[in-house]
């Protein structure tokens, strides 16, 4: 015999019929208990009233239309094999020419690679002329900047100098720009103060 009211699962049990071990004993005190009695009883009513109710089924798209609001995590390999896969050709003839022009691109490259190996002497002749000319162009544009700025003596300055002498006018330059936009800025803001407060 049991001494205390009834679970919800113990309810539960009673309500859905089922036979074993432990049910006998809940039979017994349902018997026993009238406001267990009528809590079995108010659960039996409500089981026969959803038992009434029309079984509806999901429309067929139902699980689609779920599925595309949920976030499912991909692991950055499926993805990436996902995306070659949707730049696959589908049929065996664009394959077949996908495939050739793979080769041919990869052989093109390869010959090139192999080319520019052997030819790294040029390839280092070239780029250290290239090096040369760009540092030549900048040197010529500071000189010019410098010379408008701030004058011929300023320009003969760096030339005695050399390259510190570049450096420096590059960082005067620097320096000369910020200063003219802060300056620049300074002047919007106390022009638009003064409007704004007319």
């Amino acid at each position: 015999m049991i001494n205390r009211h009834l679970l919800p699962n113990e309810i539960d049990l009673l309500v859905d019929g089922d036979v074993g071990f432990g049910v006998a004993p809940l039979r017994a005190h349902v018997r026993q208990c009238p406001e267990c009695q009528a809590k079995v009883d108010e659960a039996r009513v409500i089981v026969d009233a959803l038992e009434e109710l029309p079984h509806f089924a999901p429309s067929s798209l139902f699980a689609d239309r779920v599925m595309q609001q949920v976030h499912v995590f991909e692991p950055w390999h499926v993805a990436a094999r996902n995306s070659a896969l949707r730049l696959v050709p589908r049929s065996t003839p664009a394959r077949i020419a996908a495939a050739a022009m793979g080769v041919a691109a990869t052989t093109v490259l390869a010959v090139a690679s192999l080319w520019i190996a052997m030819r790294l002497d040029l390839l280092t002749m070239f780029s250290g002329t290239a090096v040369q000319r760009g540092r030549e162009i900048v040197a010529s544009a500071i000189e010019v900047l410098v010379g408008a700025a701030f004058g011929a003596a300023a320009l003969s300055l760096v030339h005695a100098m050399g390259a510190v002498g570049l450096i420096l006018a590059t960082v005067l330059l620097a320096v000369a720009a910020i200063g003219a936009v802060m300056g620049v800025r300074r002047l919007a803001t106390a022009s638009s103060r003064r409007a704004g407060g007319q």
